[in-house]
C-alpha cells in the first residue's frame, strides 16, 4: 500500500474544518452528531484518502453516539497505537494509508470479535453497494 502524505495546508483545503480537526489533529466530534448513516449495504471509507475501512455488515448500535463496528474491512488498512491522552489508556485507530485519526478500539464489542471500533463519523464517507 502506498502512503499518502500531504501538508496541513493541503488537508485543510480538502476537508471541512471539523474533519481536519478530527482526522489530522486527533480531535473528537461530539457524540450523536452522525446518527444518520445509511443502513443500506456498502463500504465506509476514509474521508481523507478514500481507503475502504469498514463494511456495513460489521456496523452495530453501541449506544455511545459514535458509529461502531466490530471489525475493519481489511485489518491492514486500520492501524493501532497507544493513546495515553486525557489521563486514560486507550488504543487509537487510524487509516494506514494516510494516517488519519479515526477513533479508538475497545474490548467491549459484540461477537464474533468482542471489539468495538468507535469511529468519528466525520472521518468516514459511505459508498453504497451497486
Amino acid at each position: 500500500m502506498s502512503k499518502i502524505v500531504k501538508s496541513d495546508a493541503e488537508w485543510q483545503a480538502q476537508l471541512s474544518e471539523l474533519a481536519f480537526k478530527v482526522t489530522r489533529k486527533h480531535s473528537t466530534e461530539r457524540a450523536f452528531t452522525h446518527d444518520n448513516f445509511p443502513k443500506d449495504p456498502g463500504t465506509f471509507r476514509c474521508i481523507c484518502c478514500g481507503a475502504p475501512l469498514f463494511d456495513q455488515e460489521t456496523k452495530f448500535d453501541s449506544g455511545t453516539g459514535w458509529p461502531s463496528f466490530y471489525a475493519p474491512l481489511d485489518p491492514e488498512m486500520v492501524g493501532e497505537k497507544s493513546d495515553n491522552s486525557w489521563f486514560m489508556r486507550r488504543t487509537e485507530v487510524h487509516c494506514n494509508r494516510c494516517e488519519a485519526h479515526l477513533g479508538h478500539v475497545f474490548p467491549d464489542g459484540p461477537a464474533p470479535t468482542g471489539l468495538r471500533y468507535c469511529i468519528n463519523g466525520v472521518a468516514l464517507t459511505f459508498e453504497p453497494e451497486d
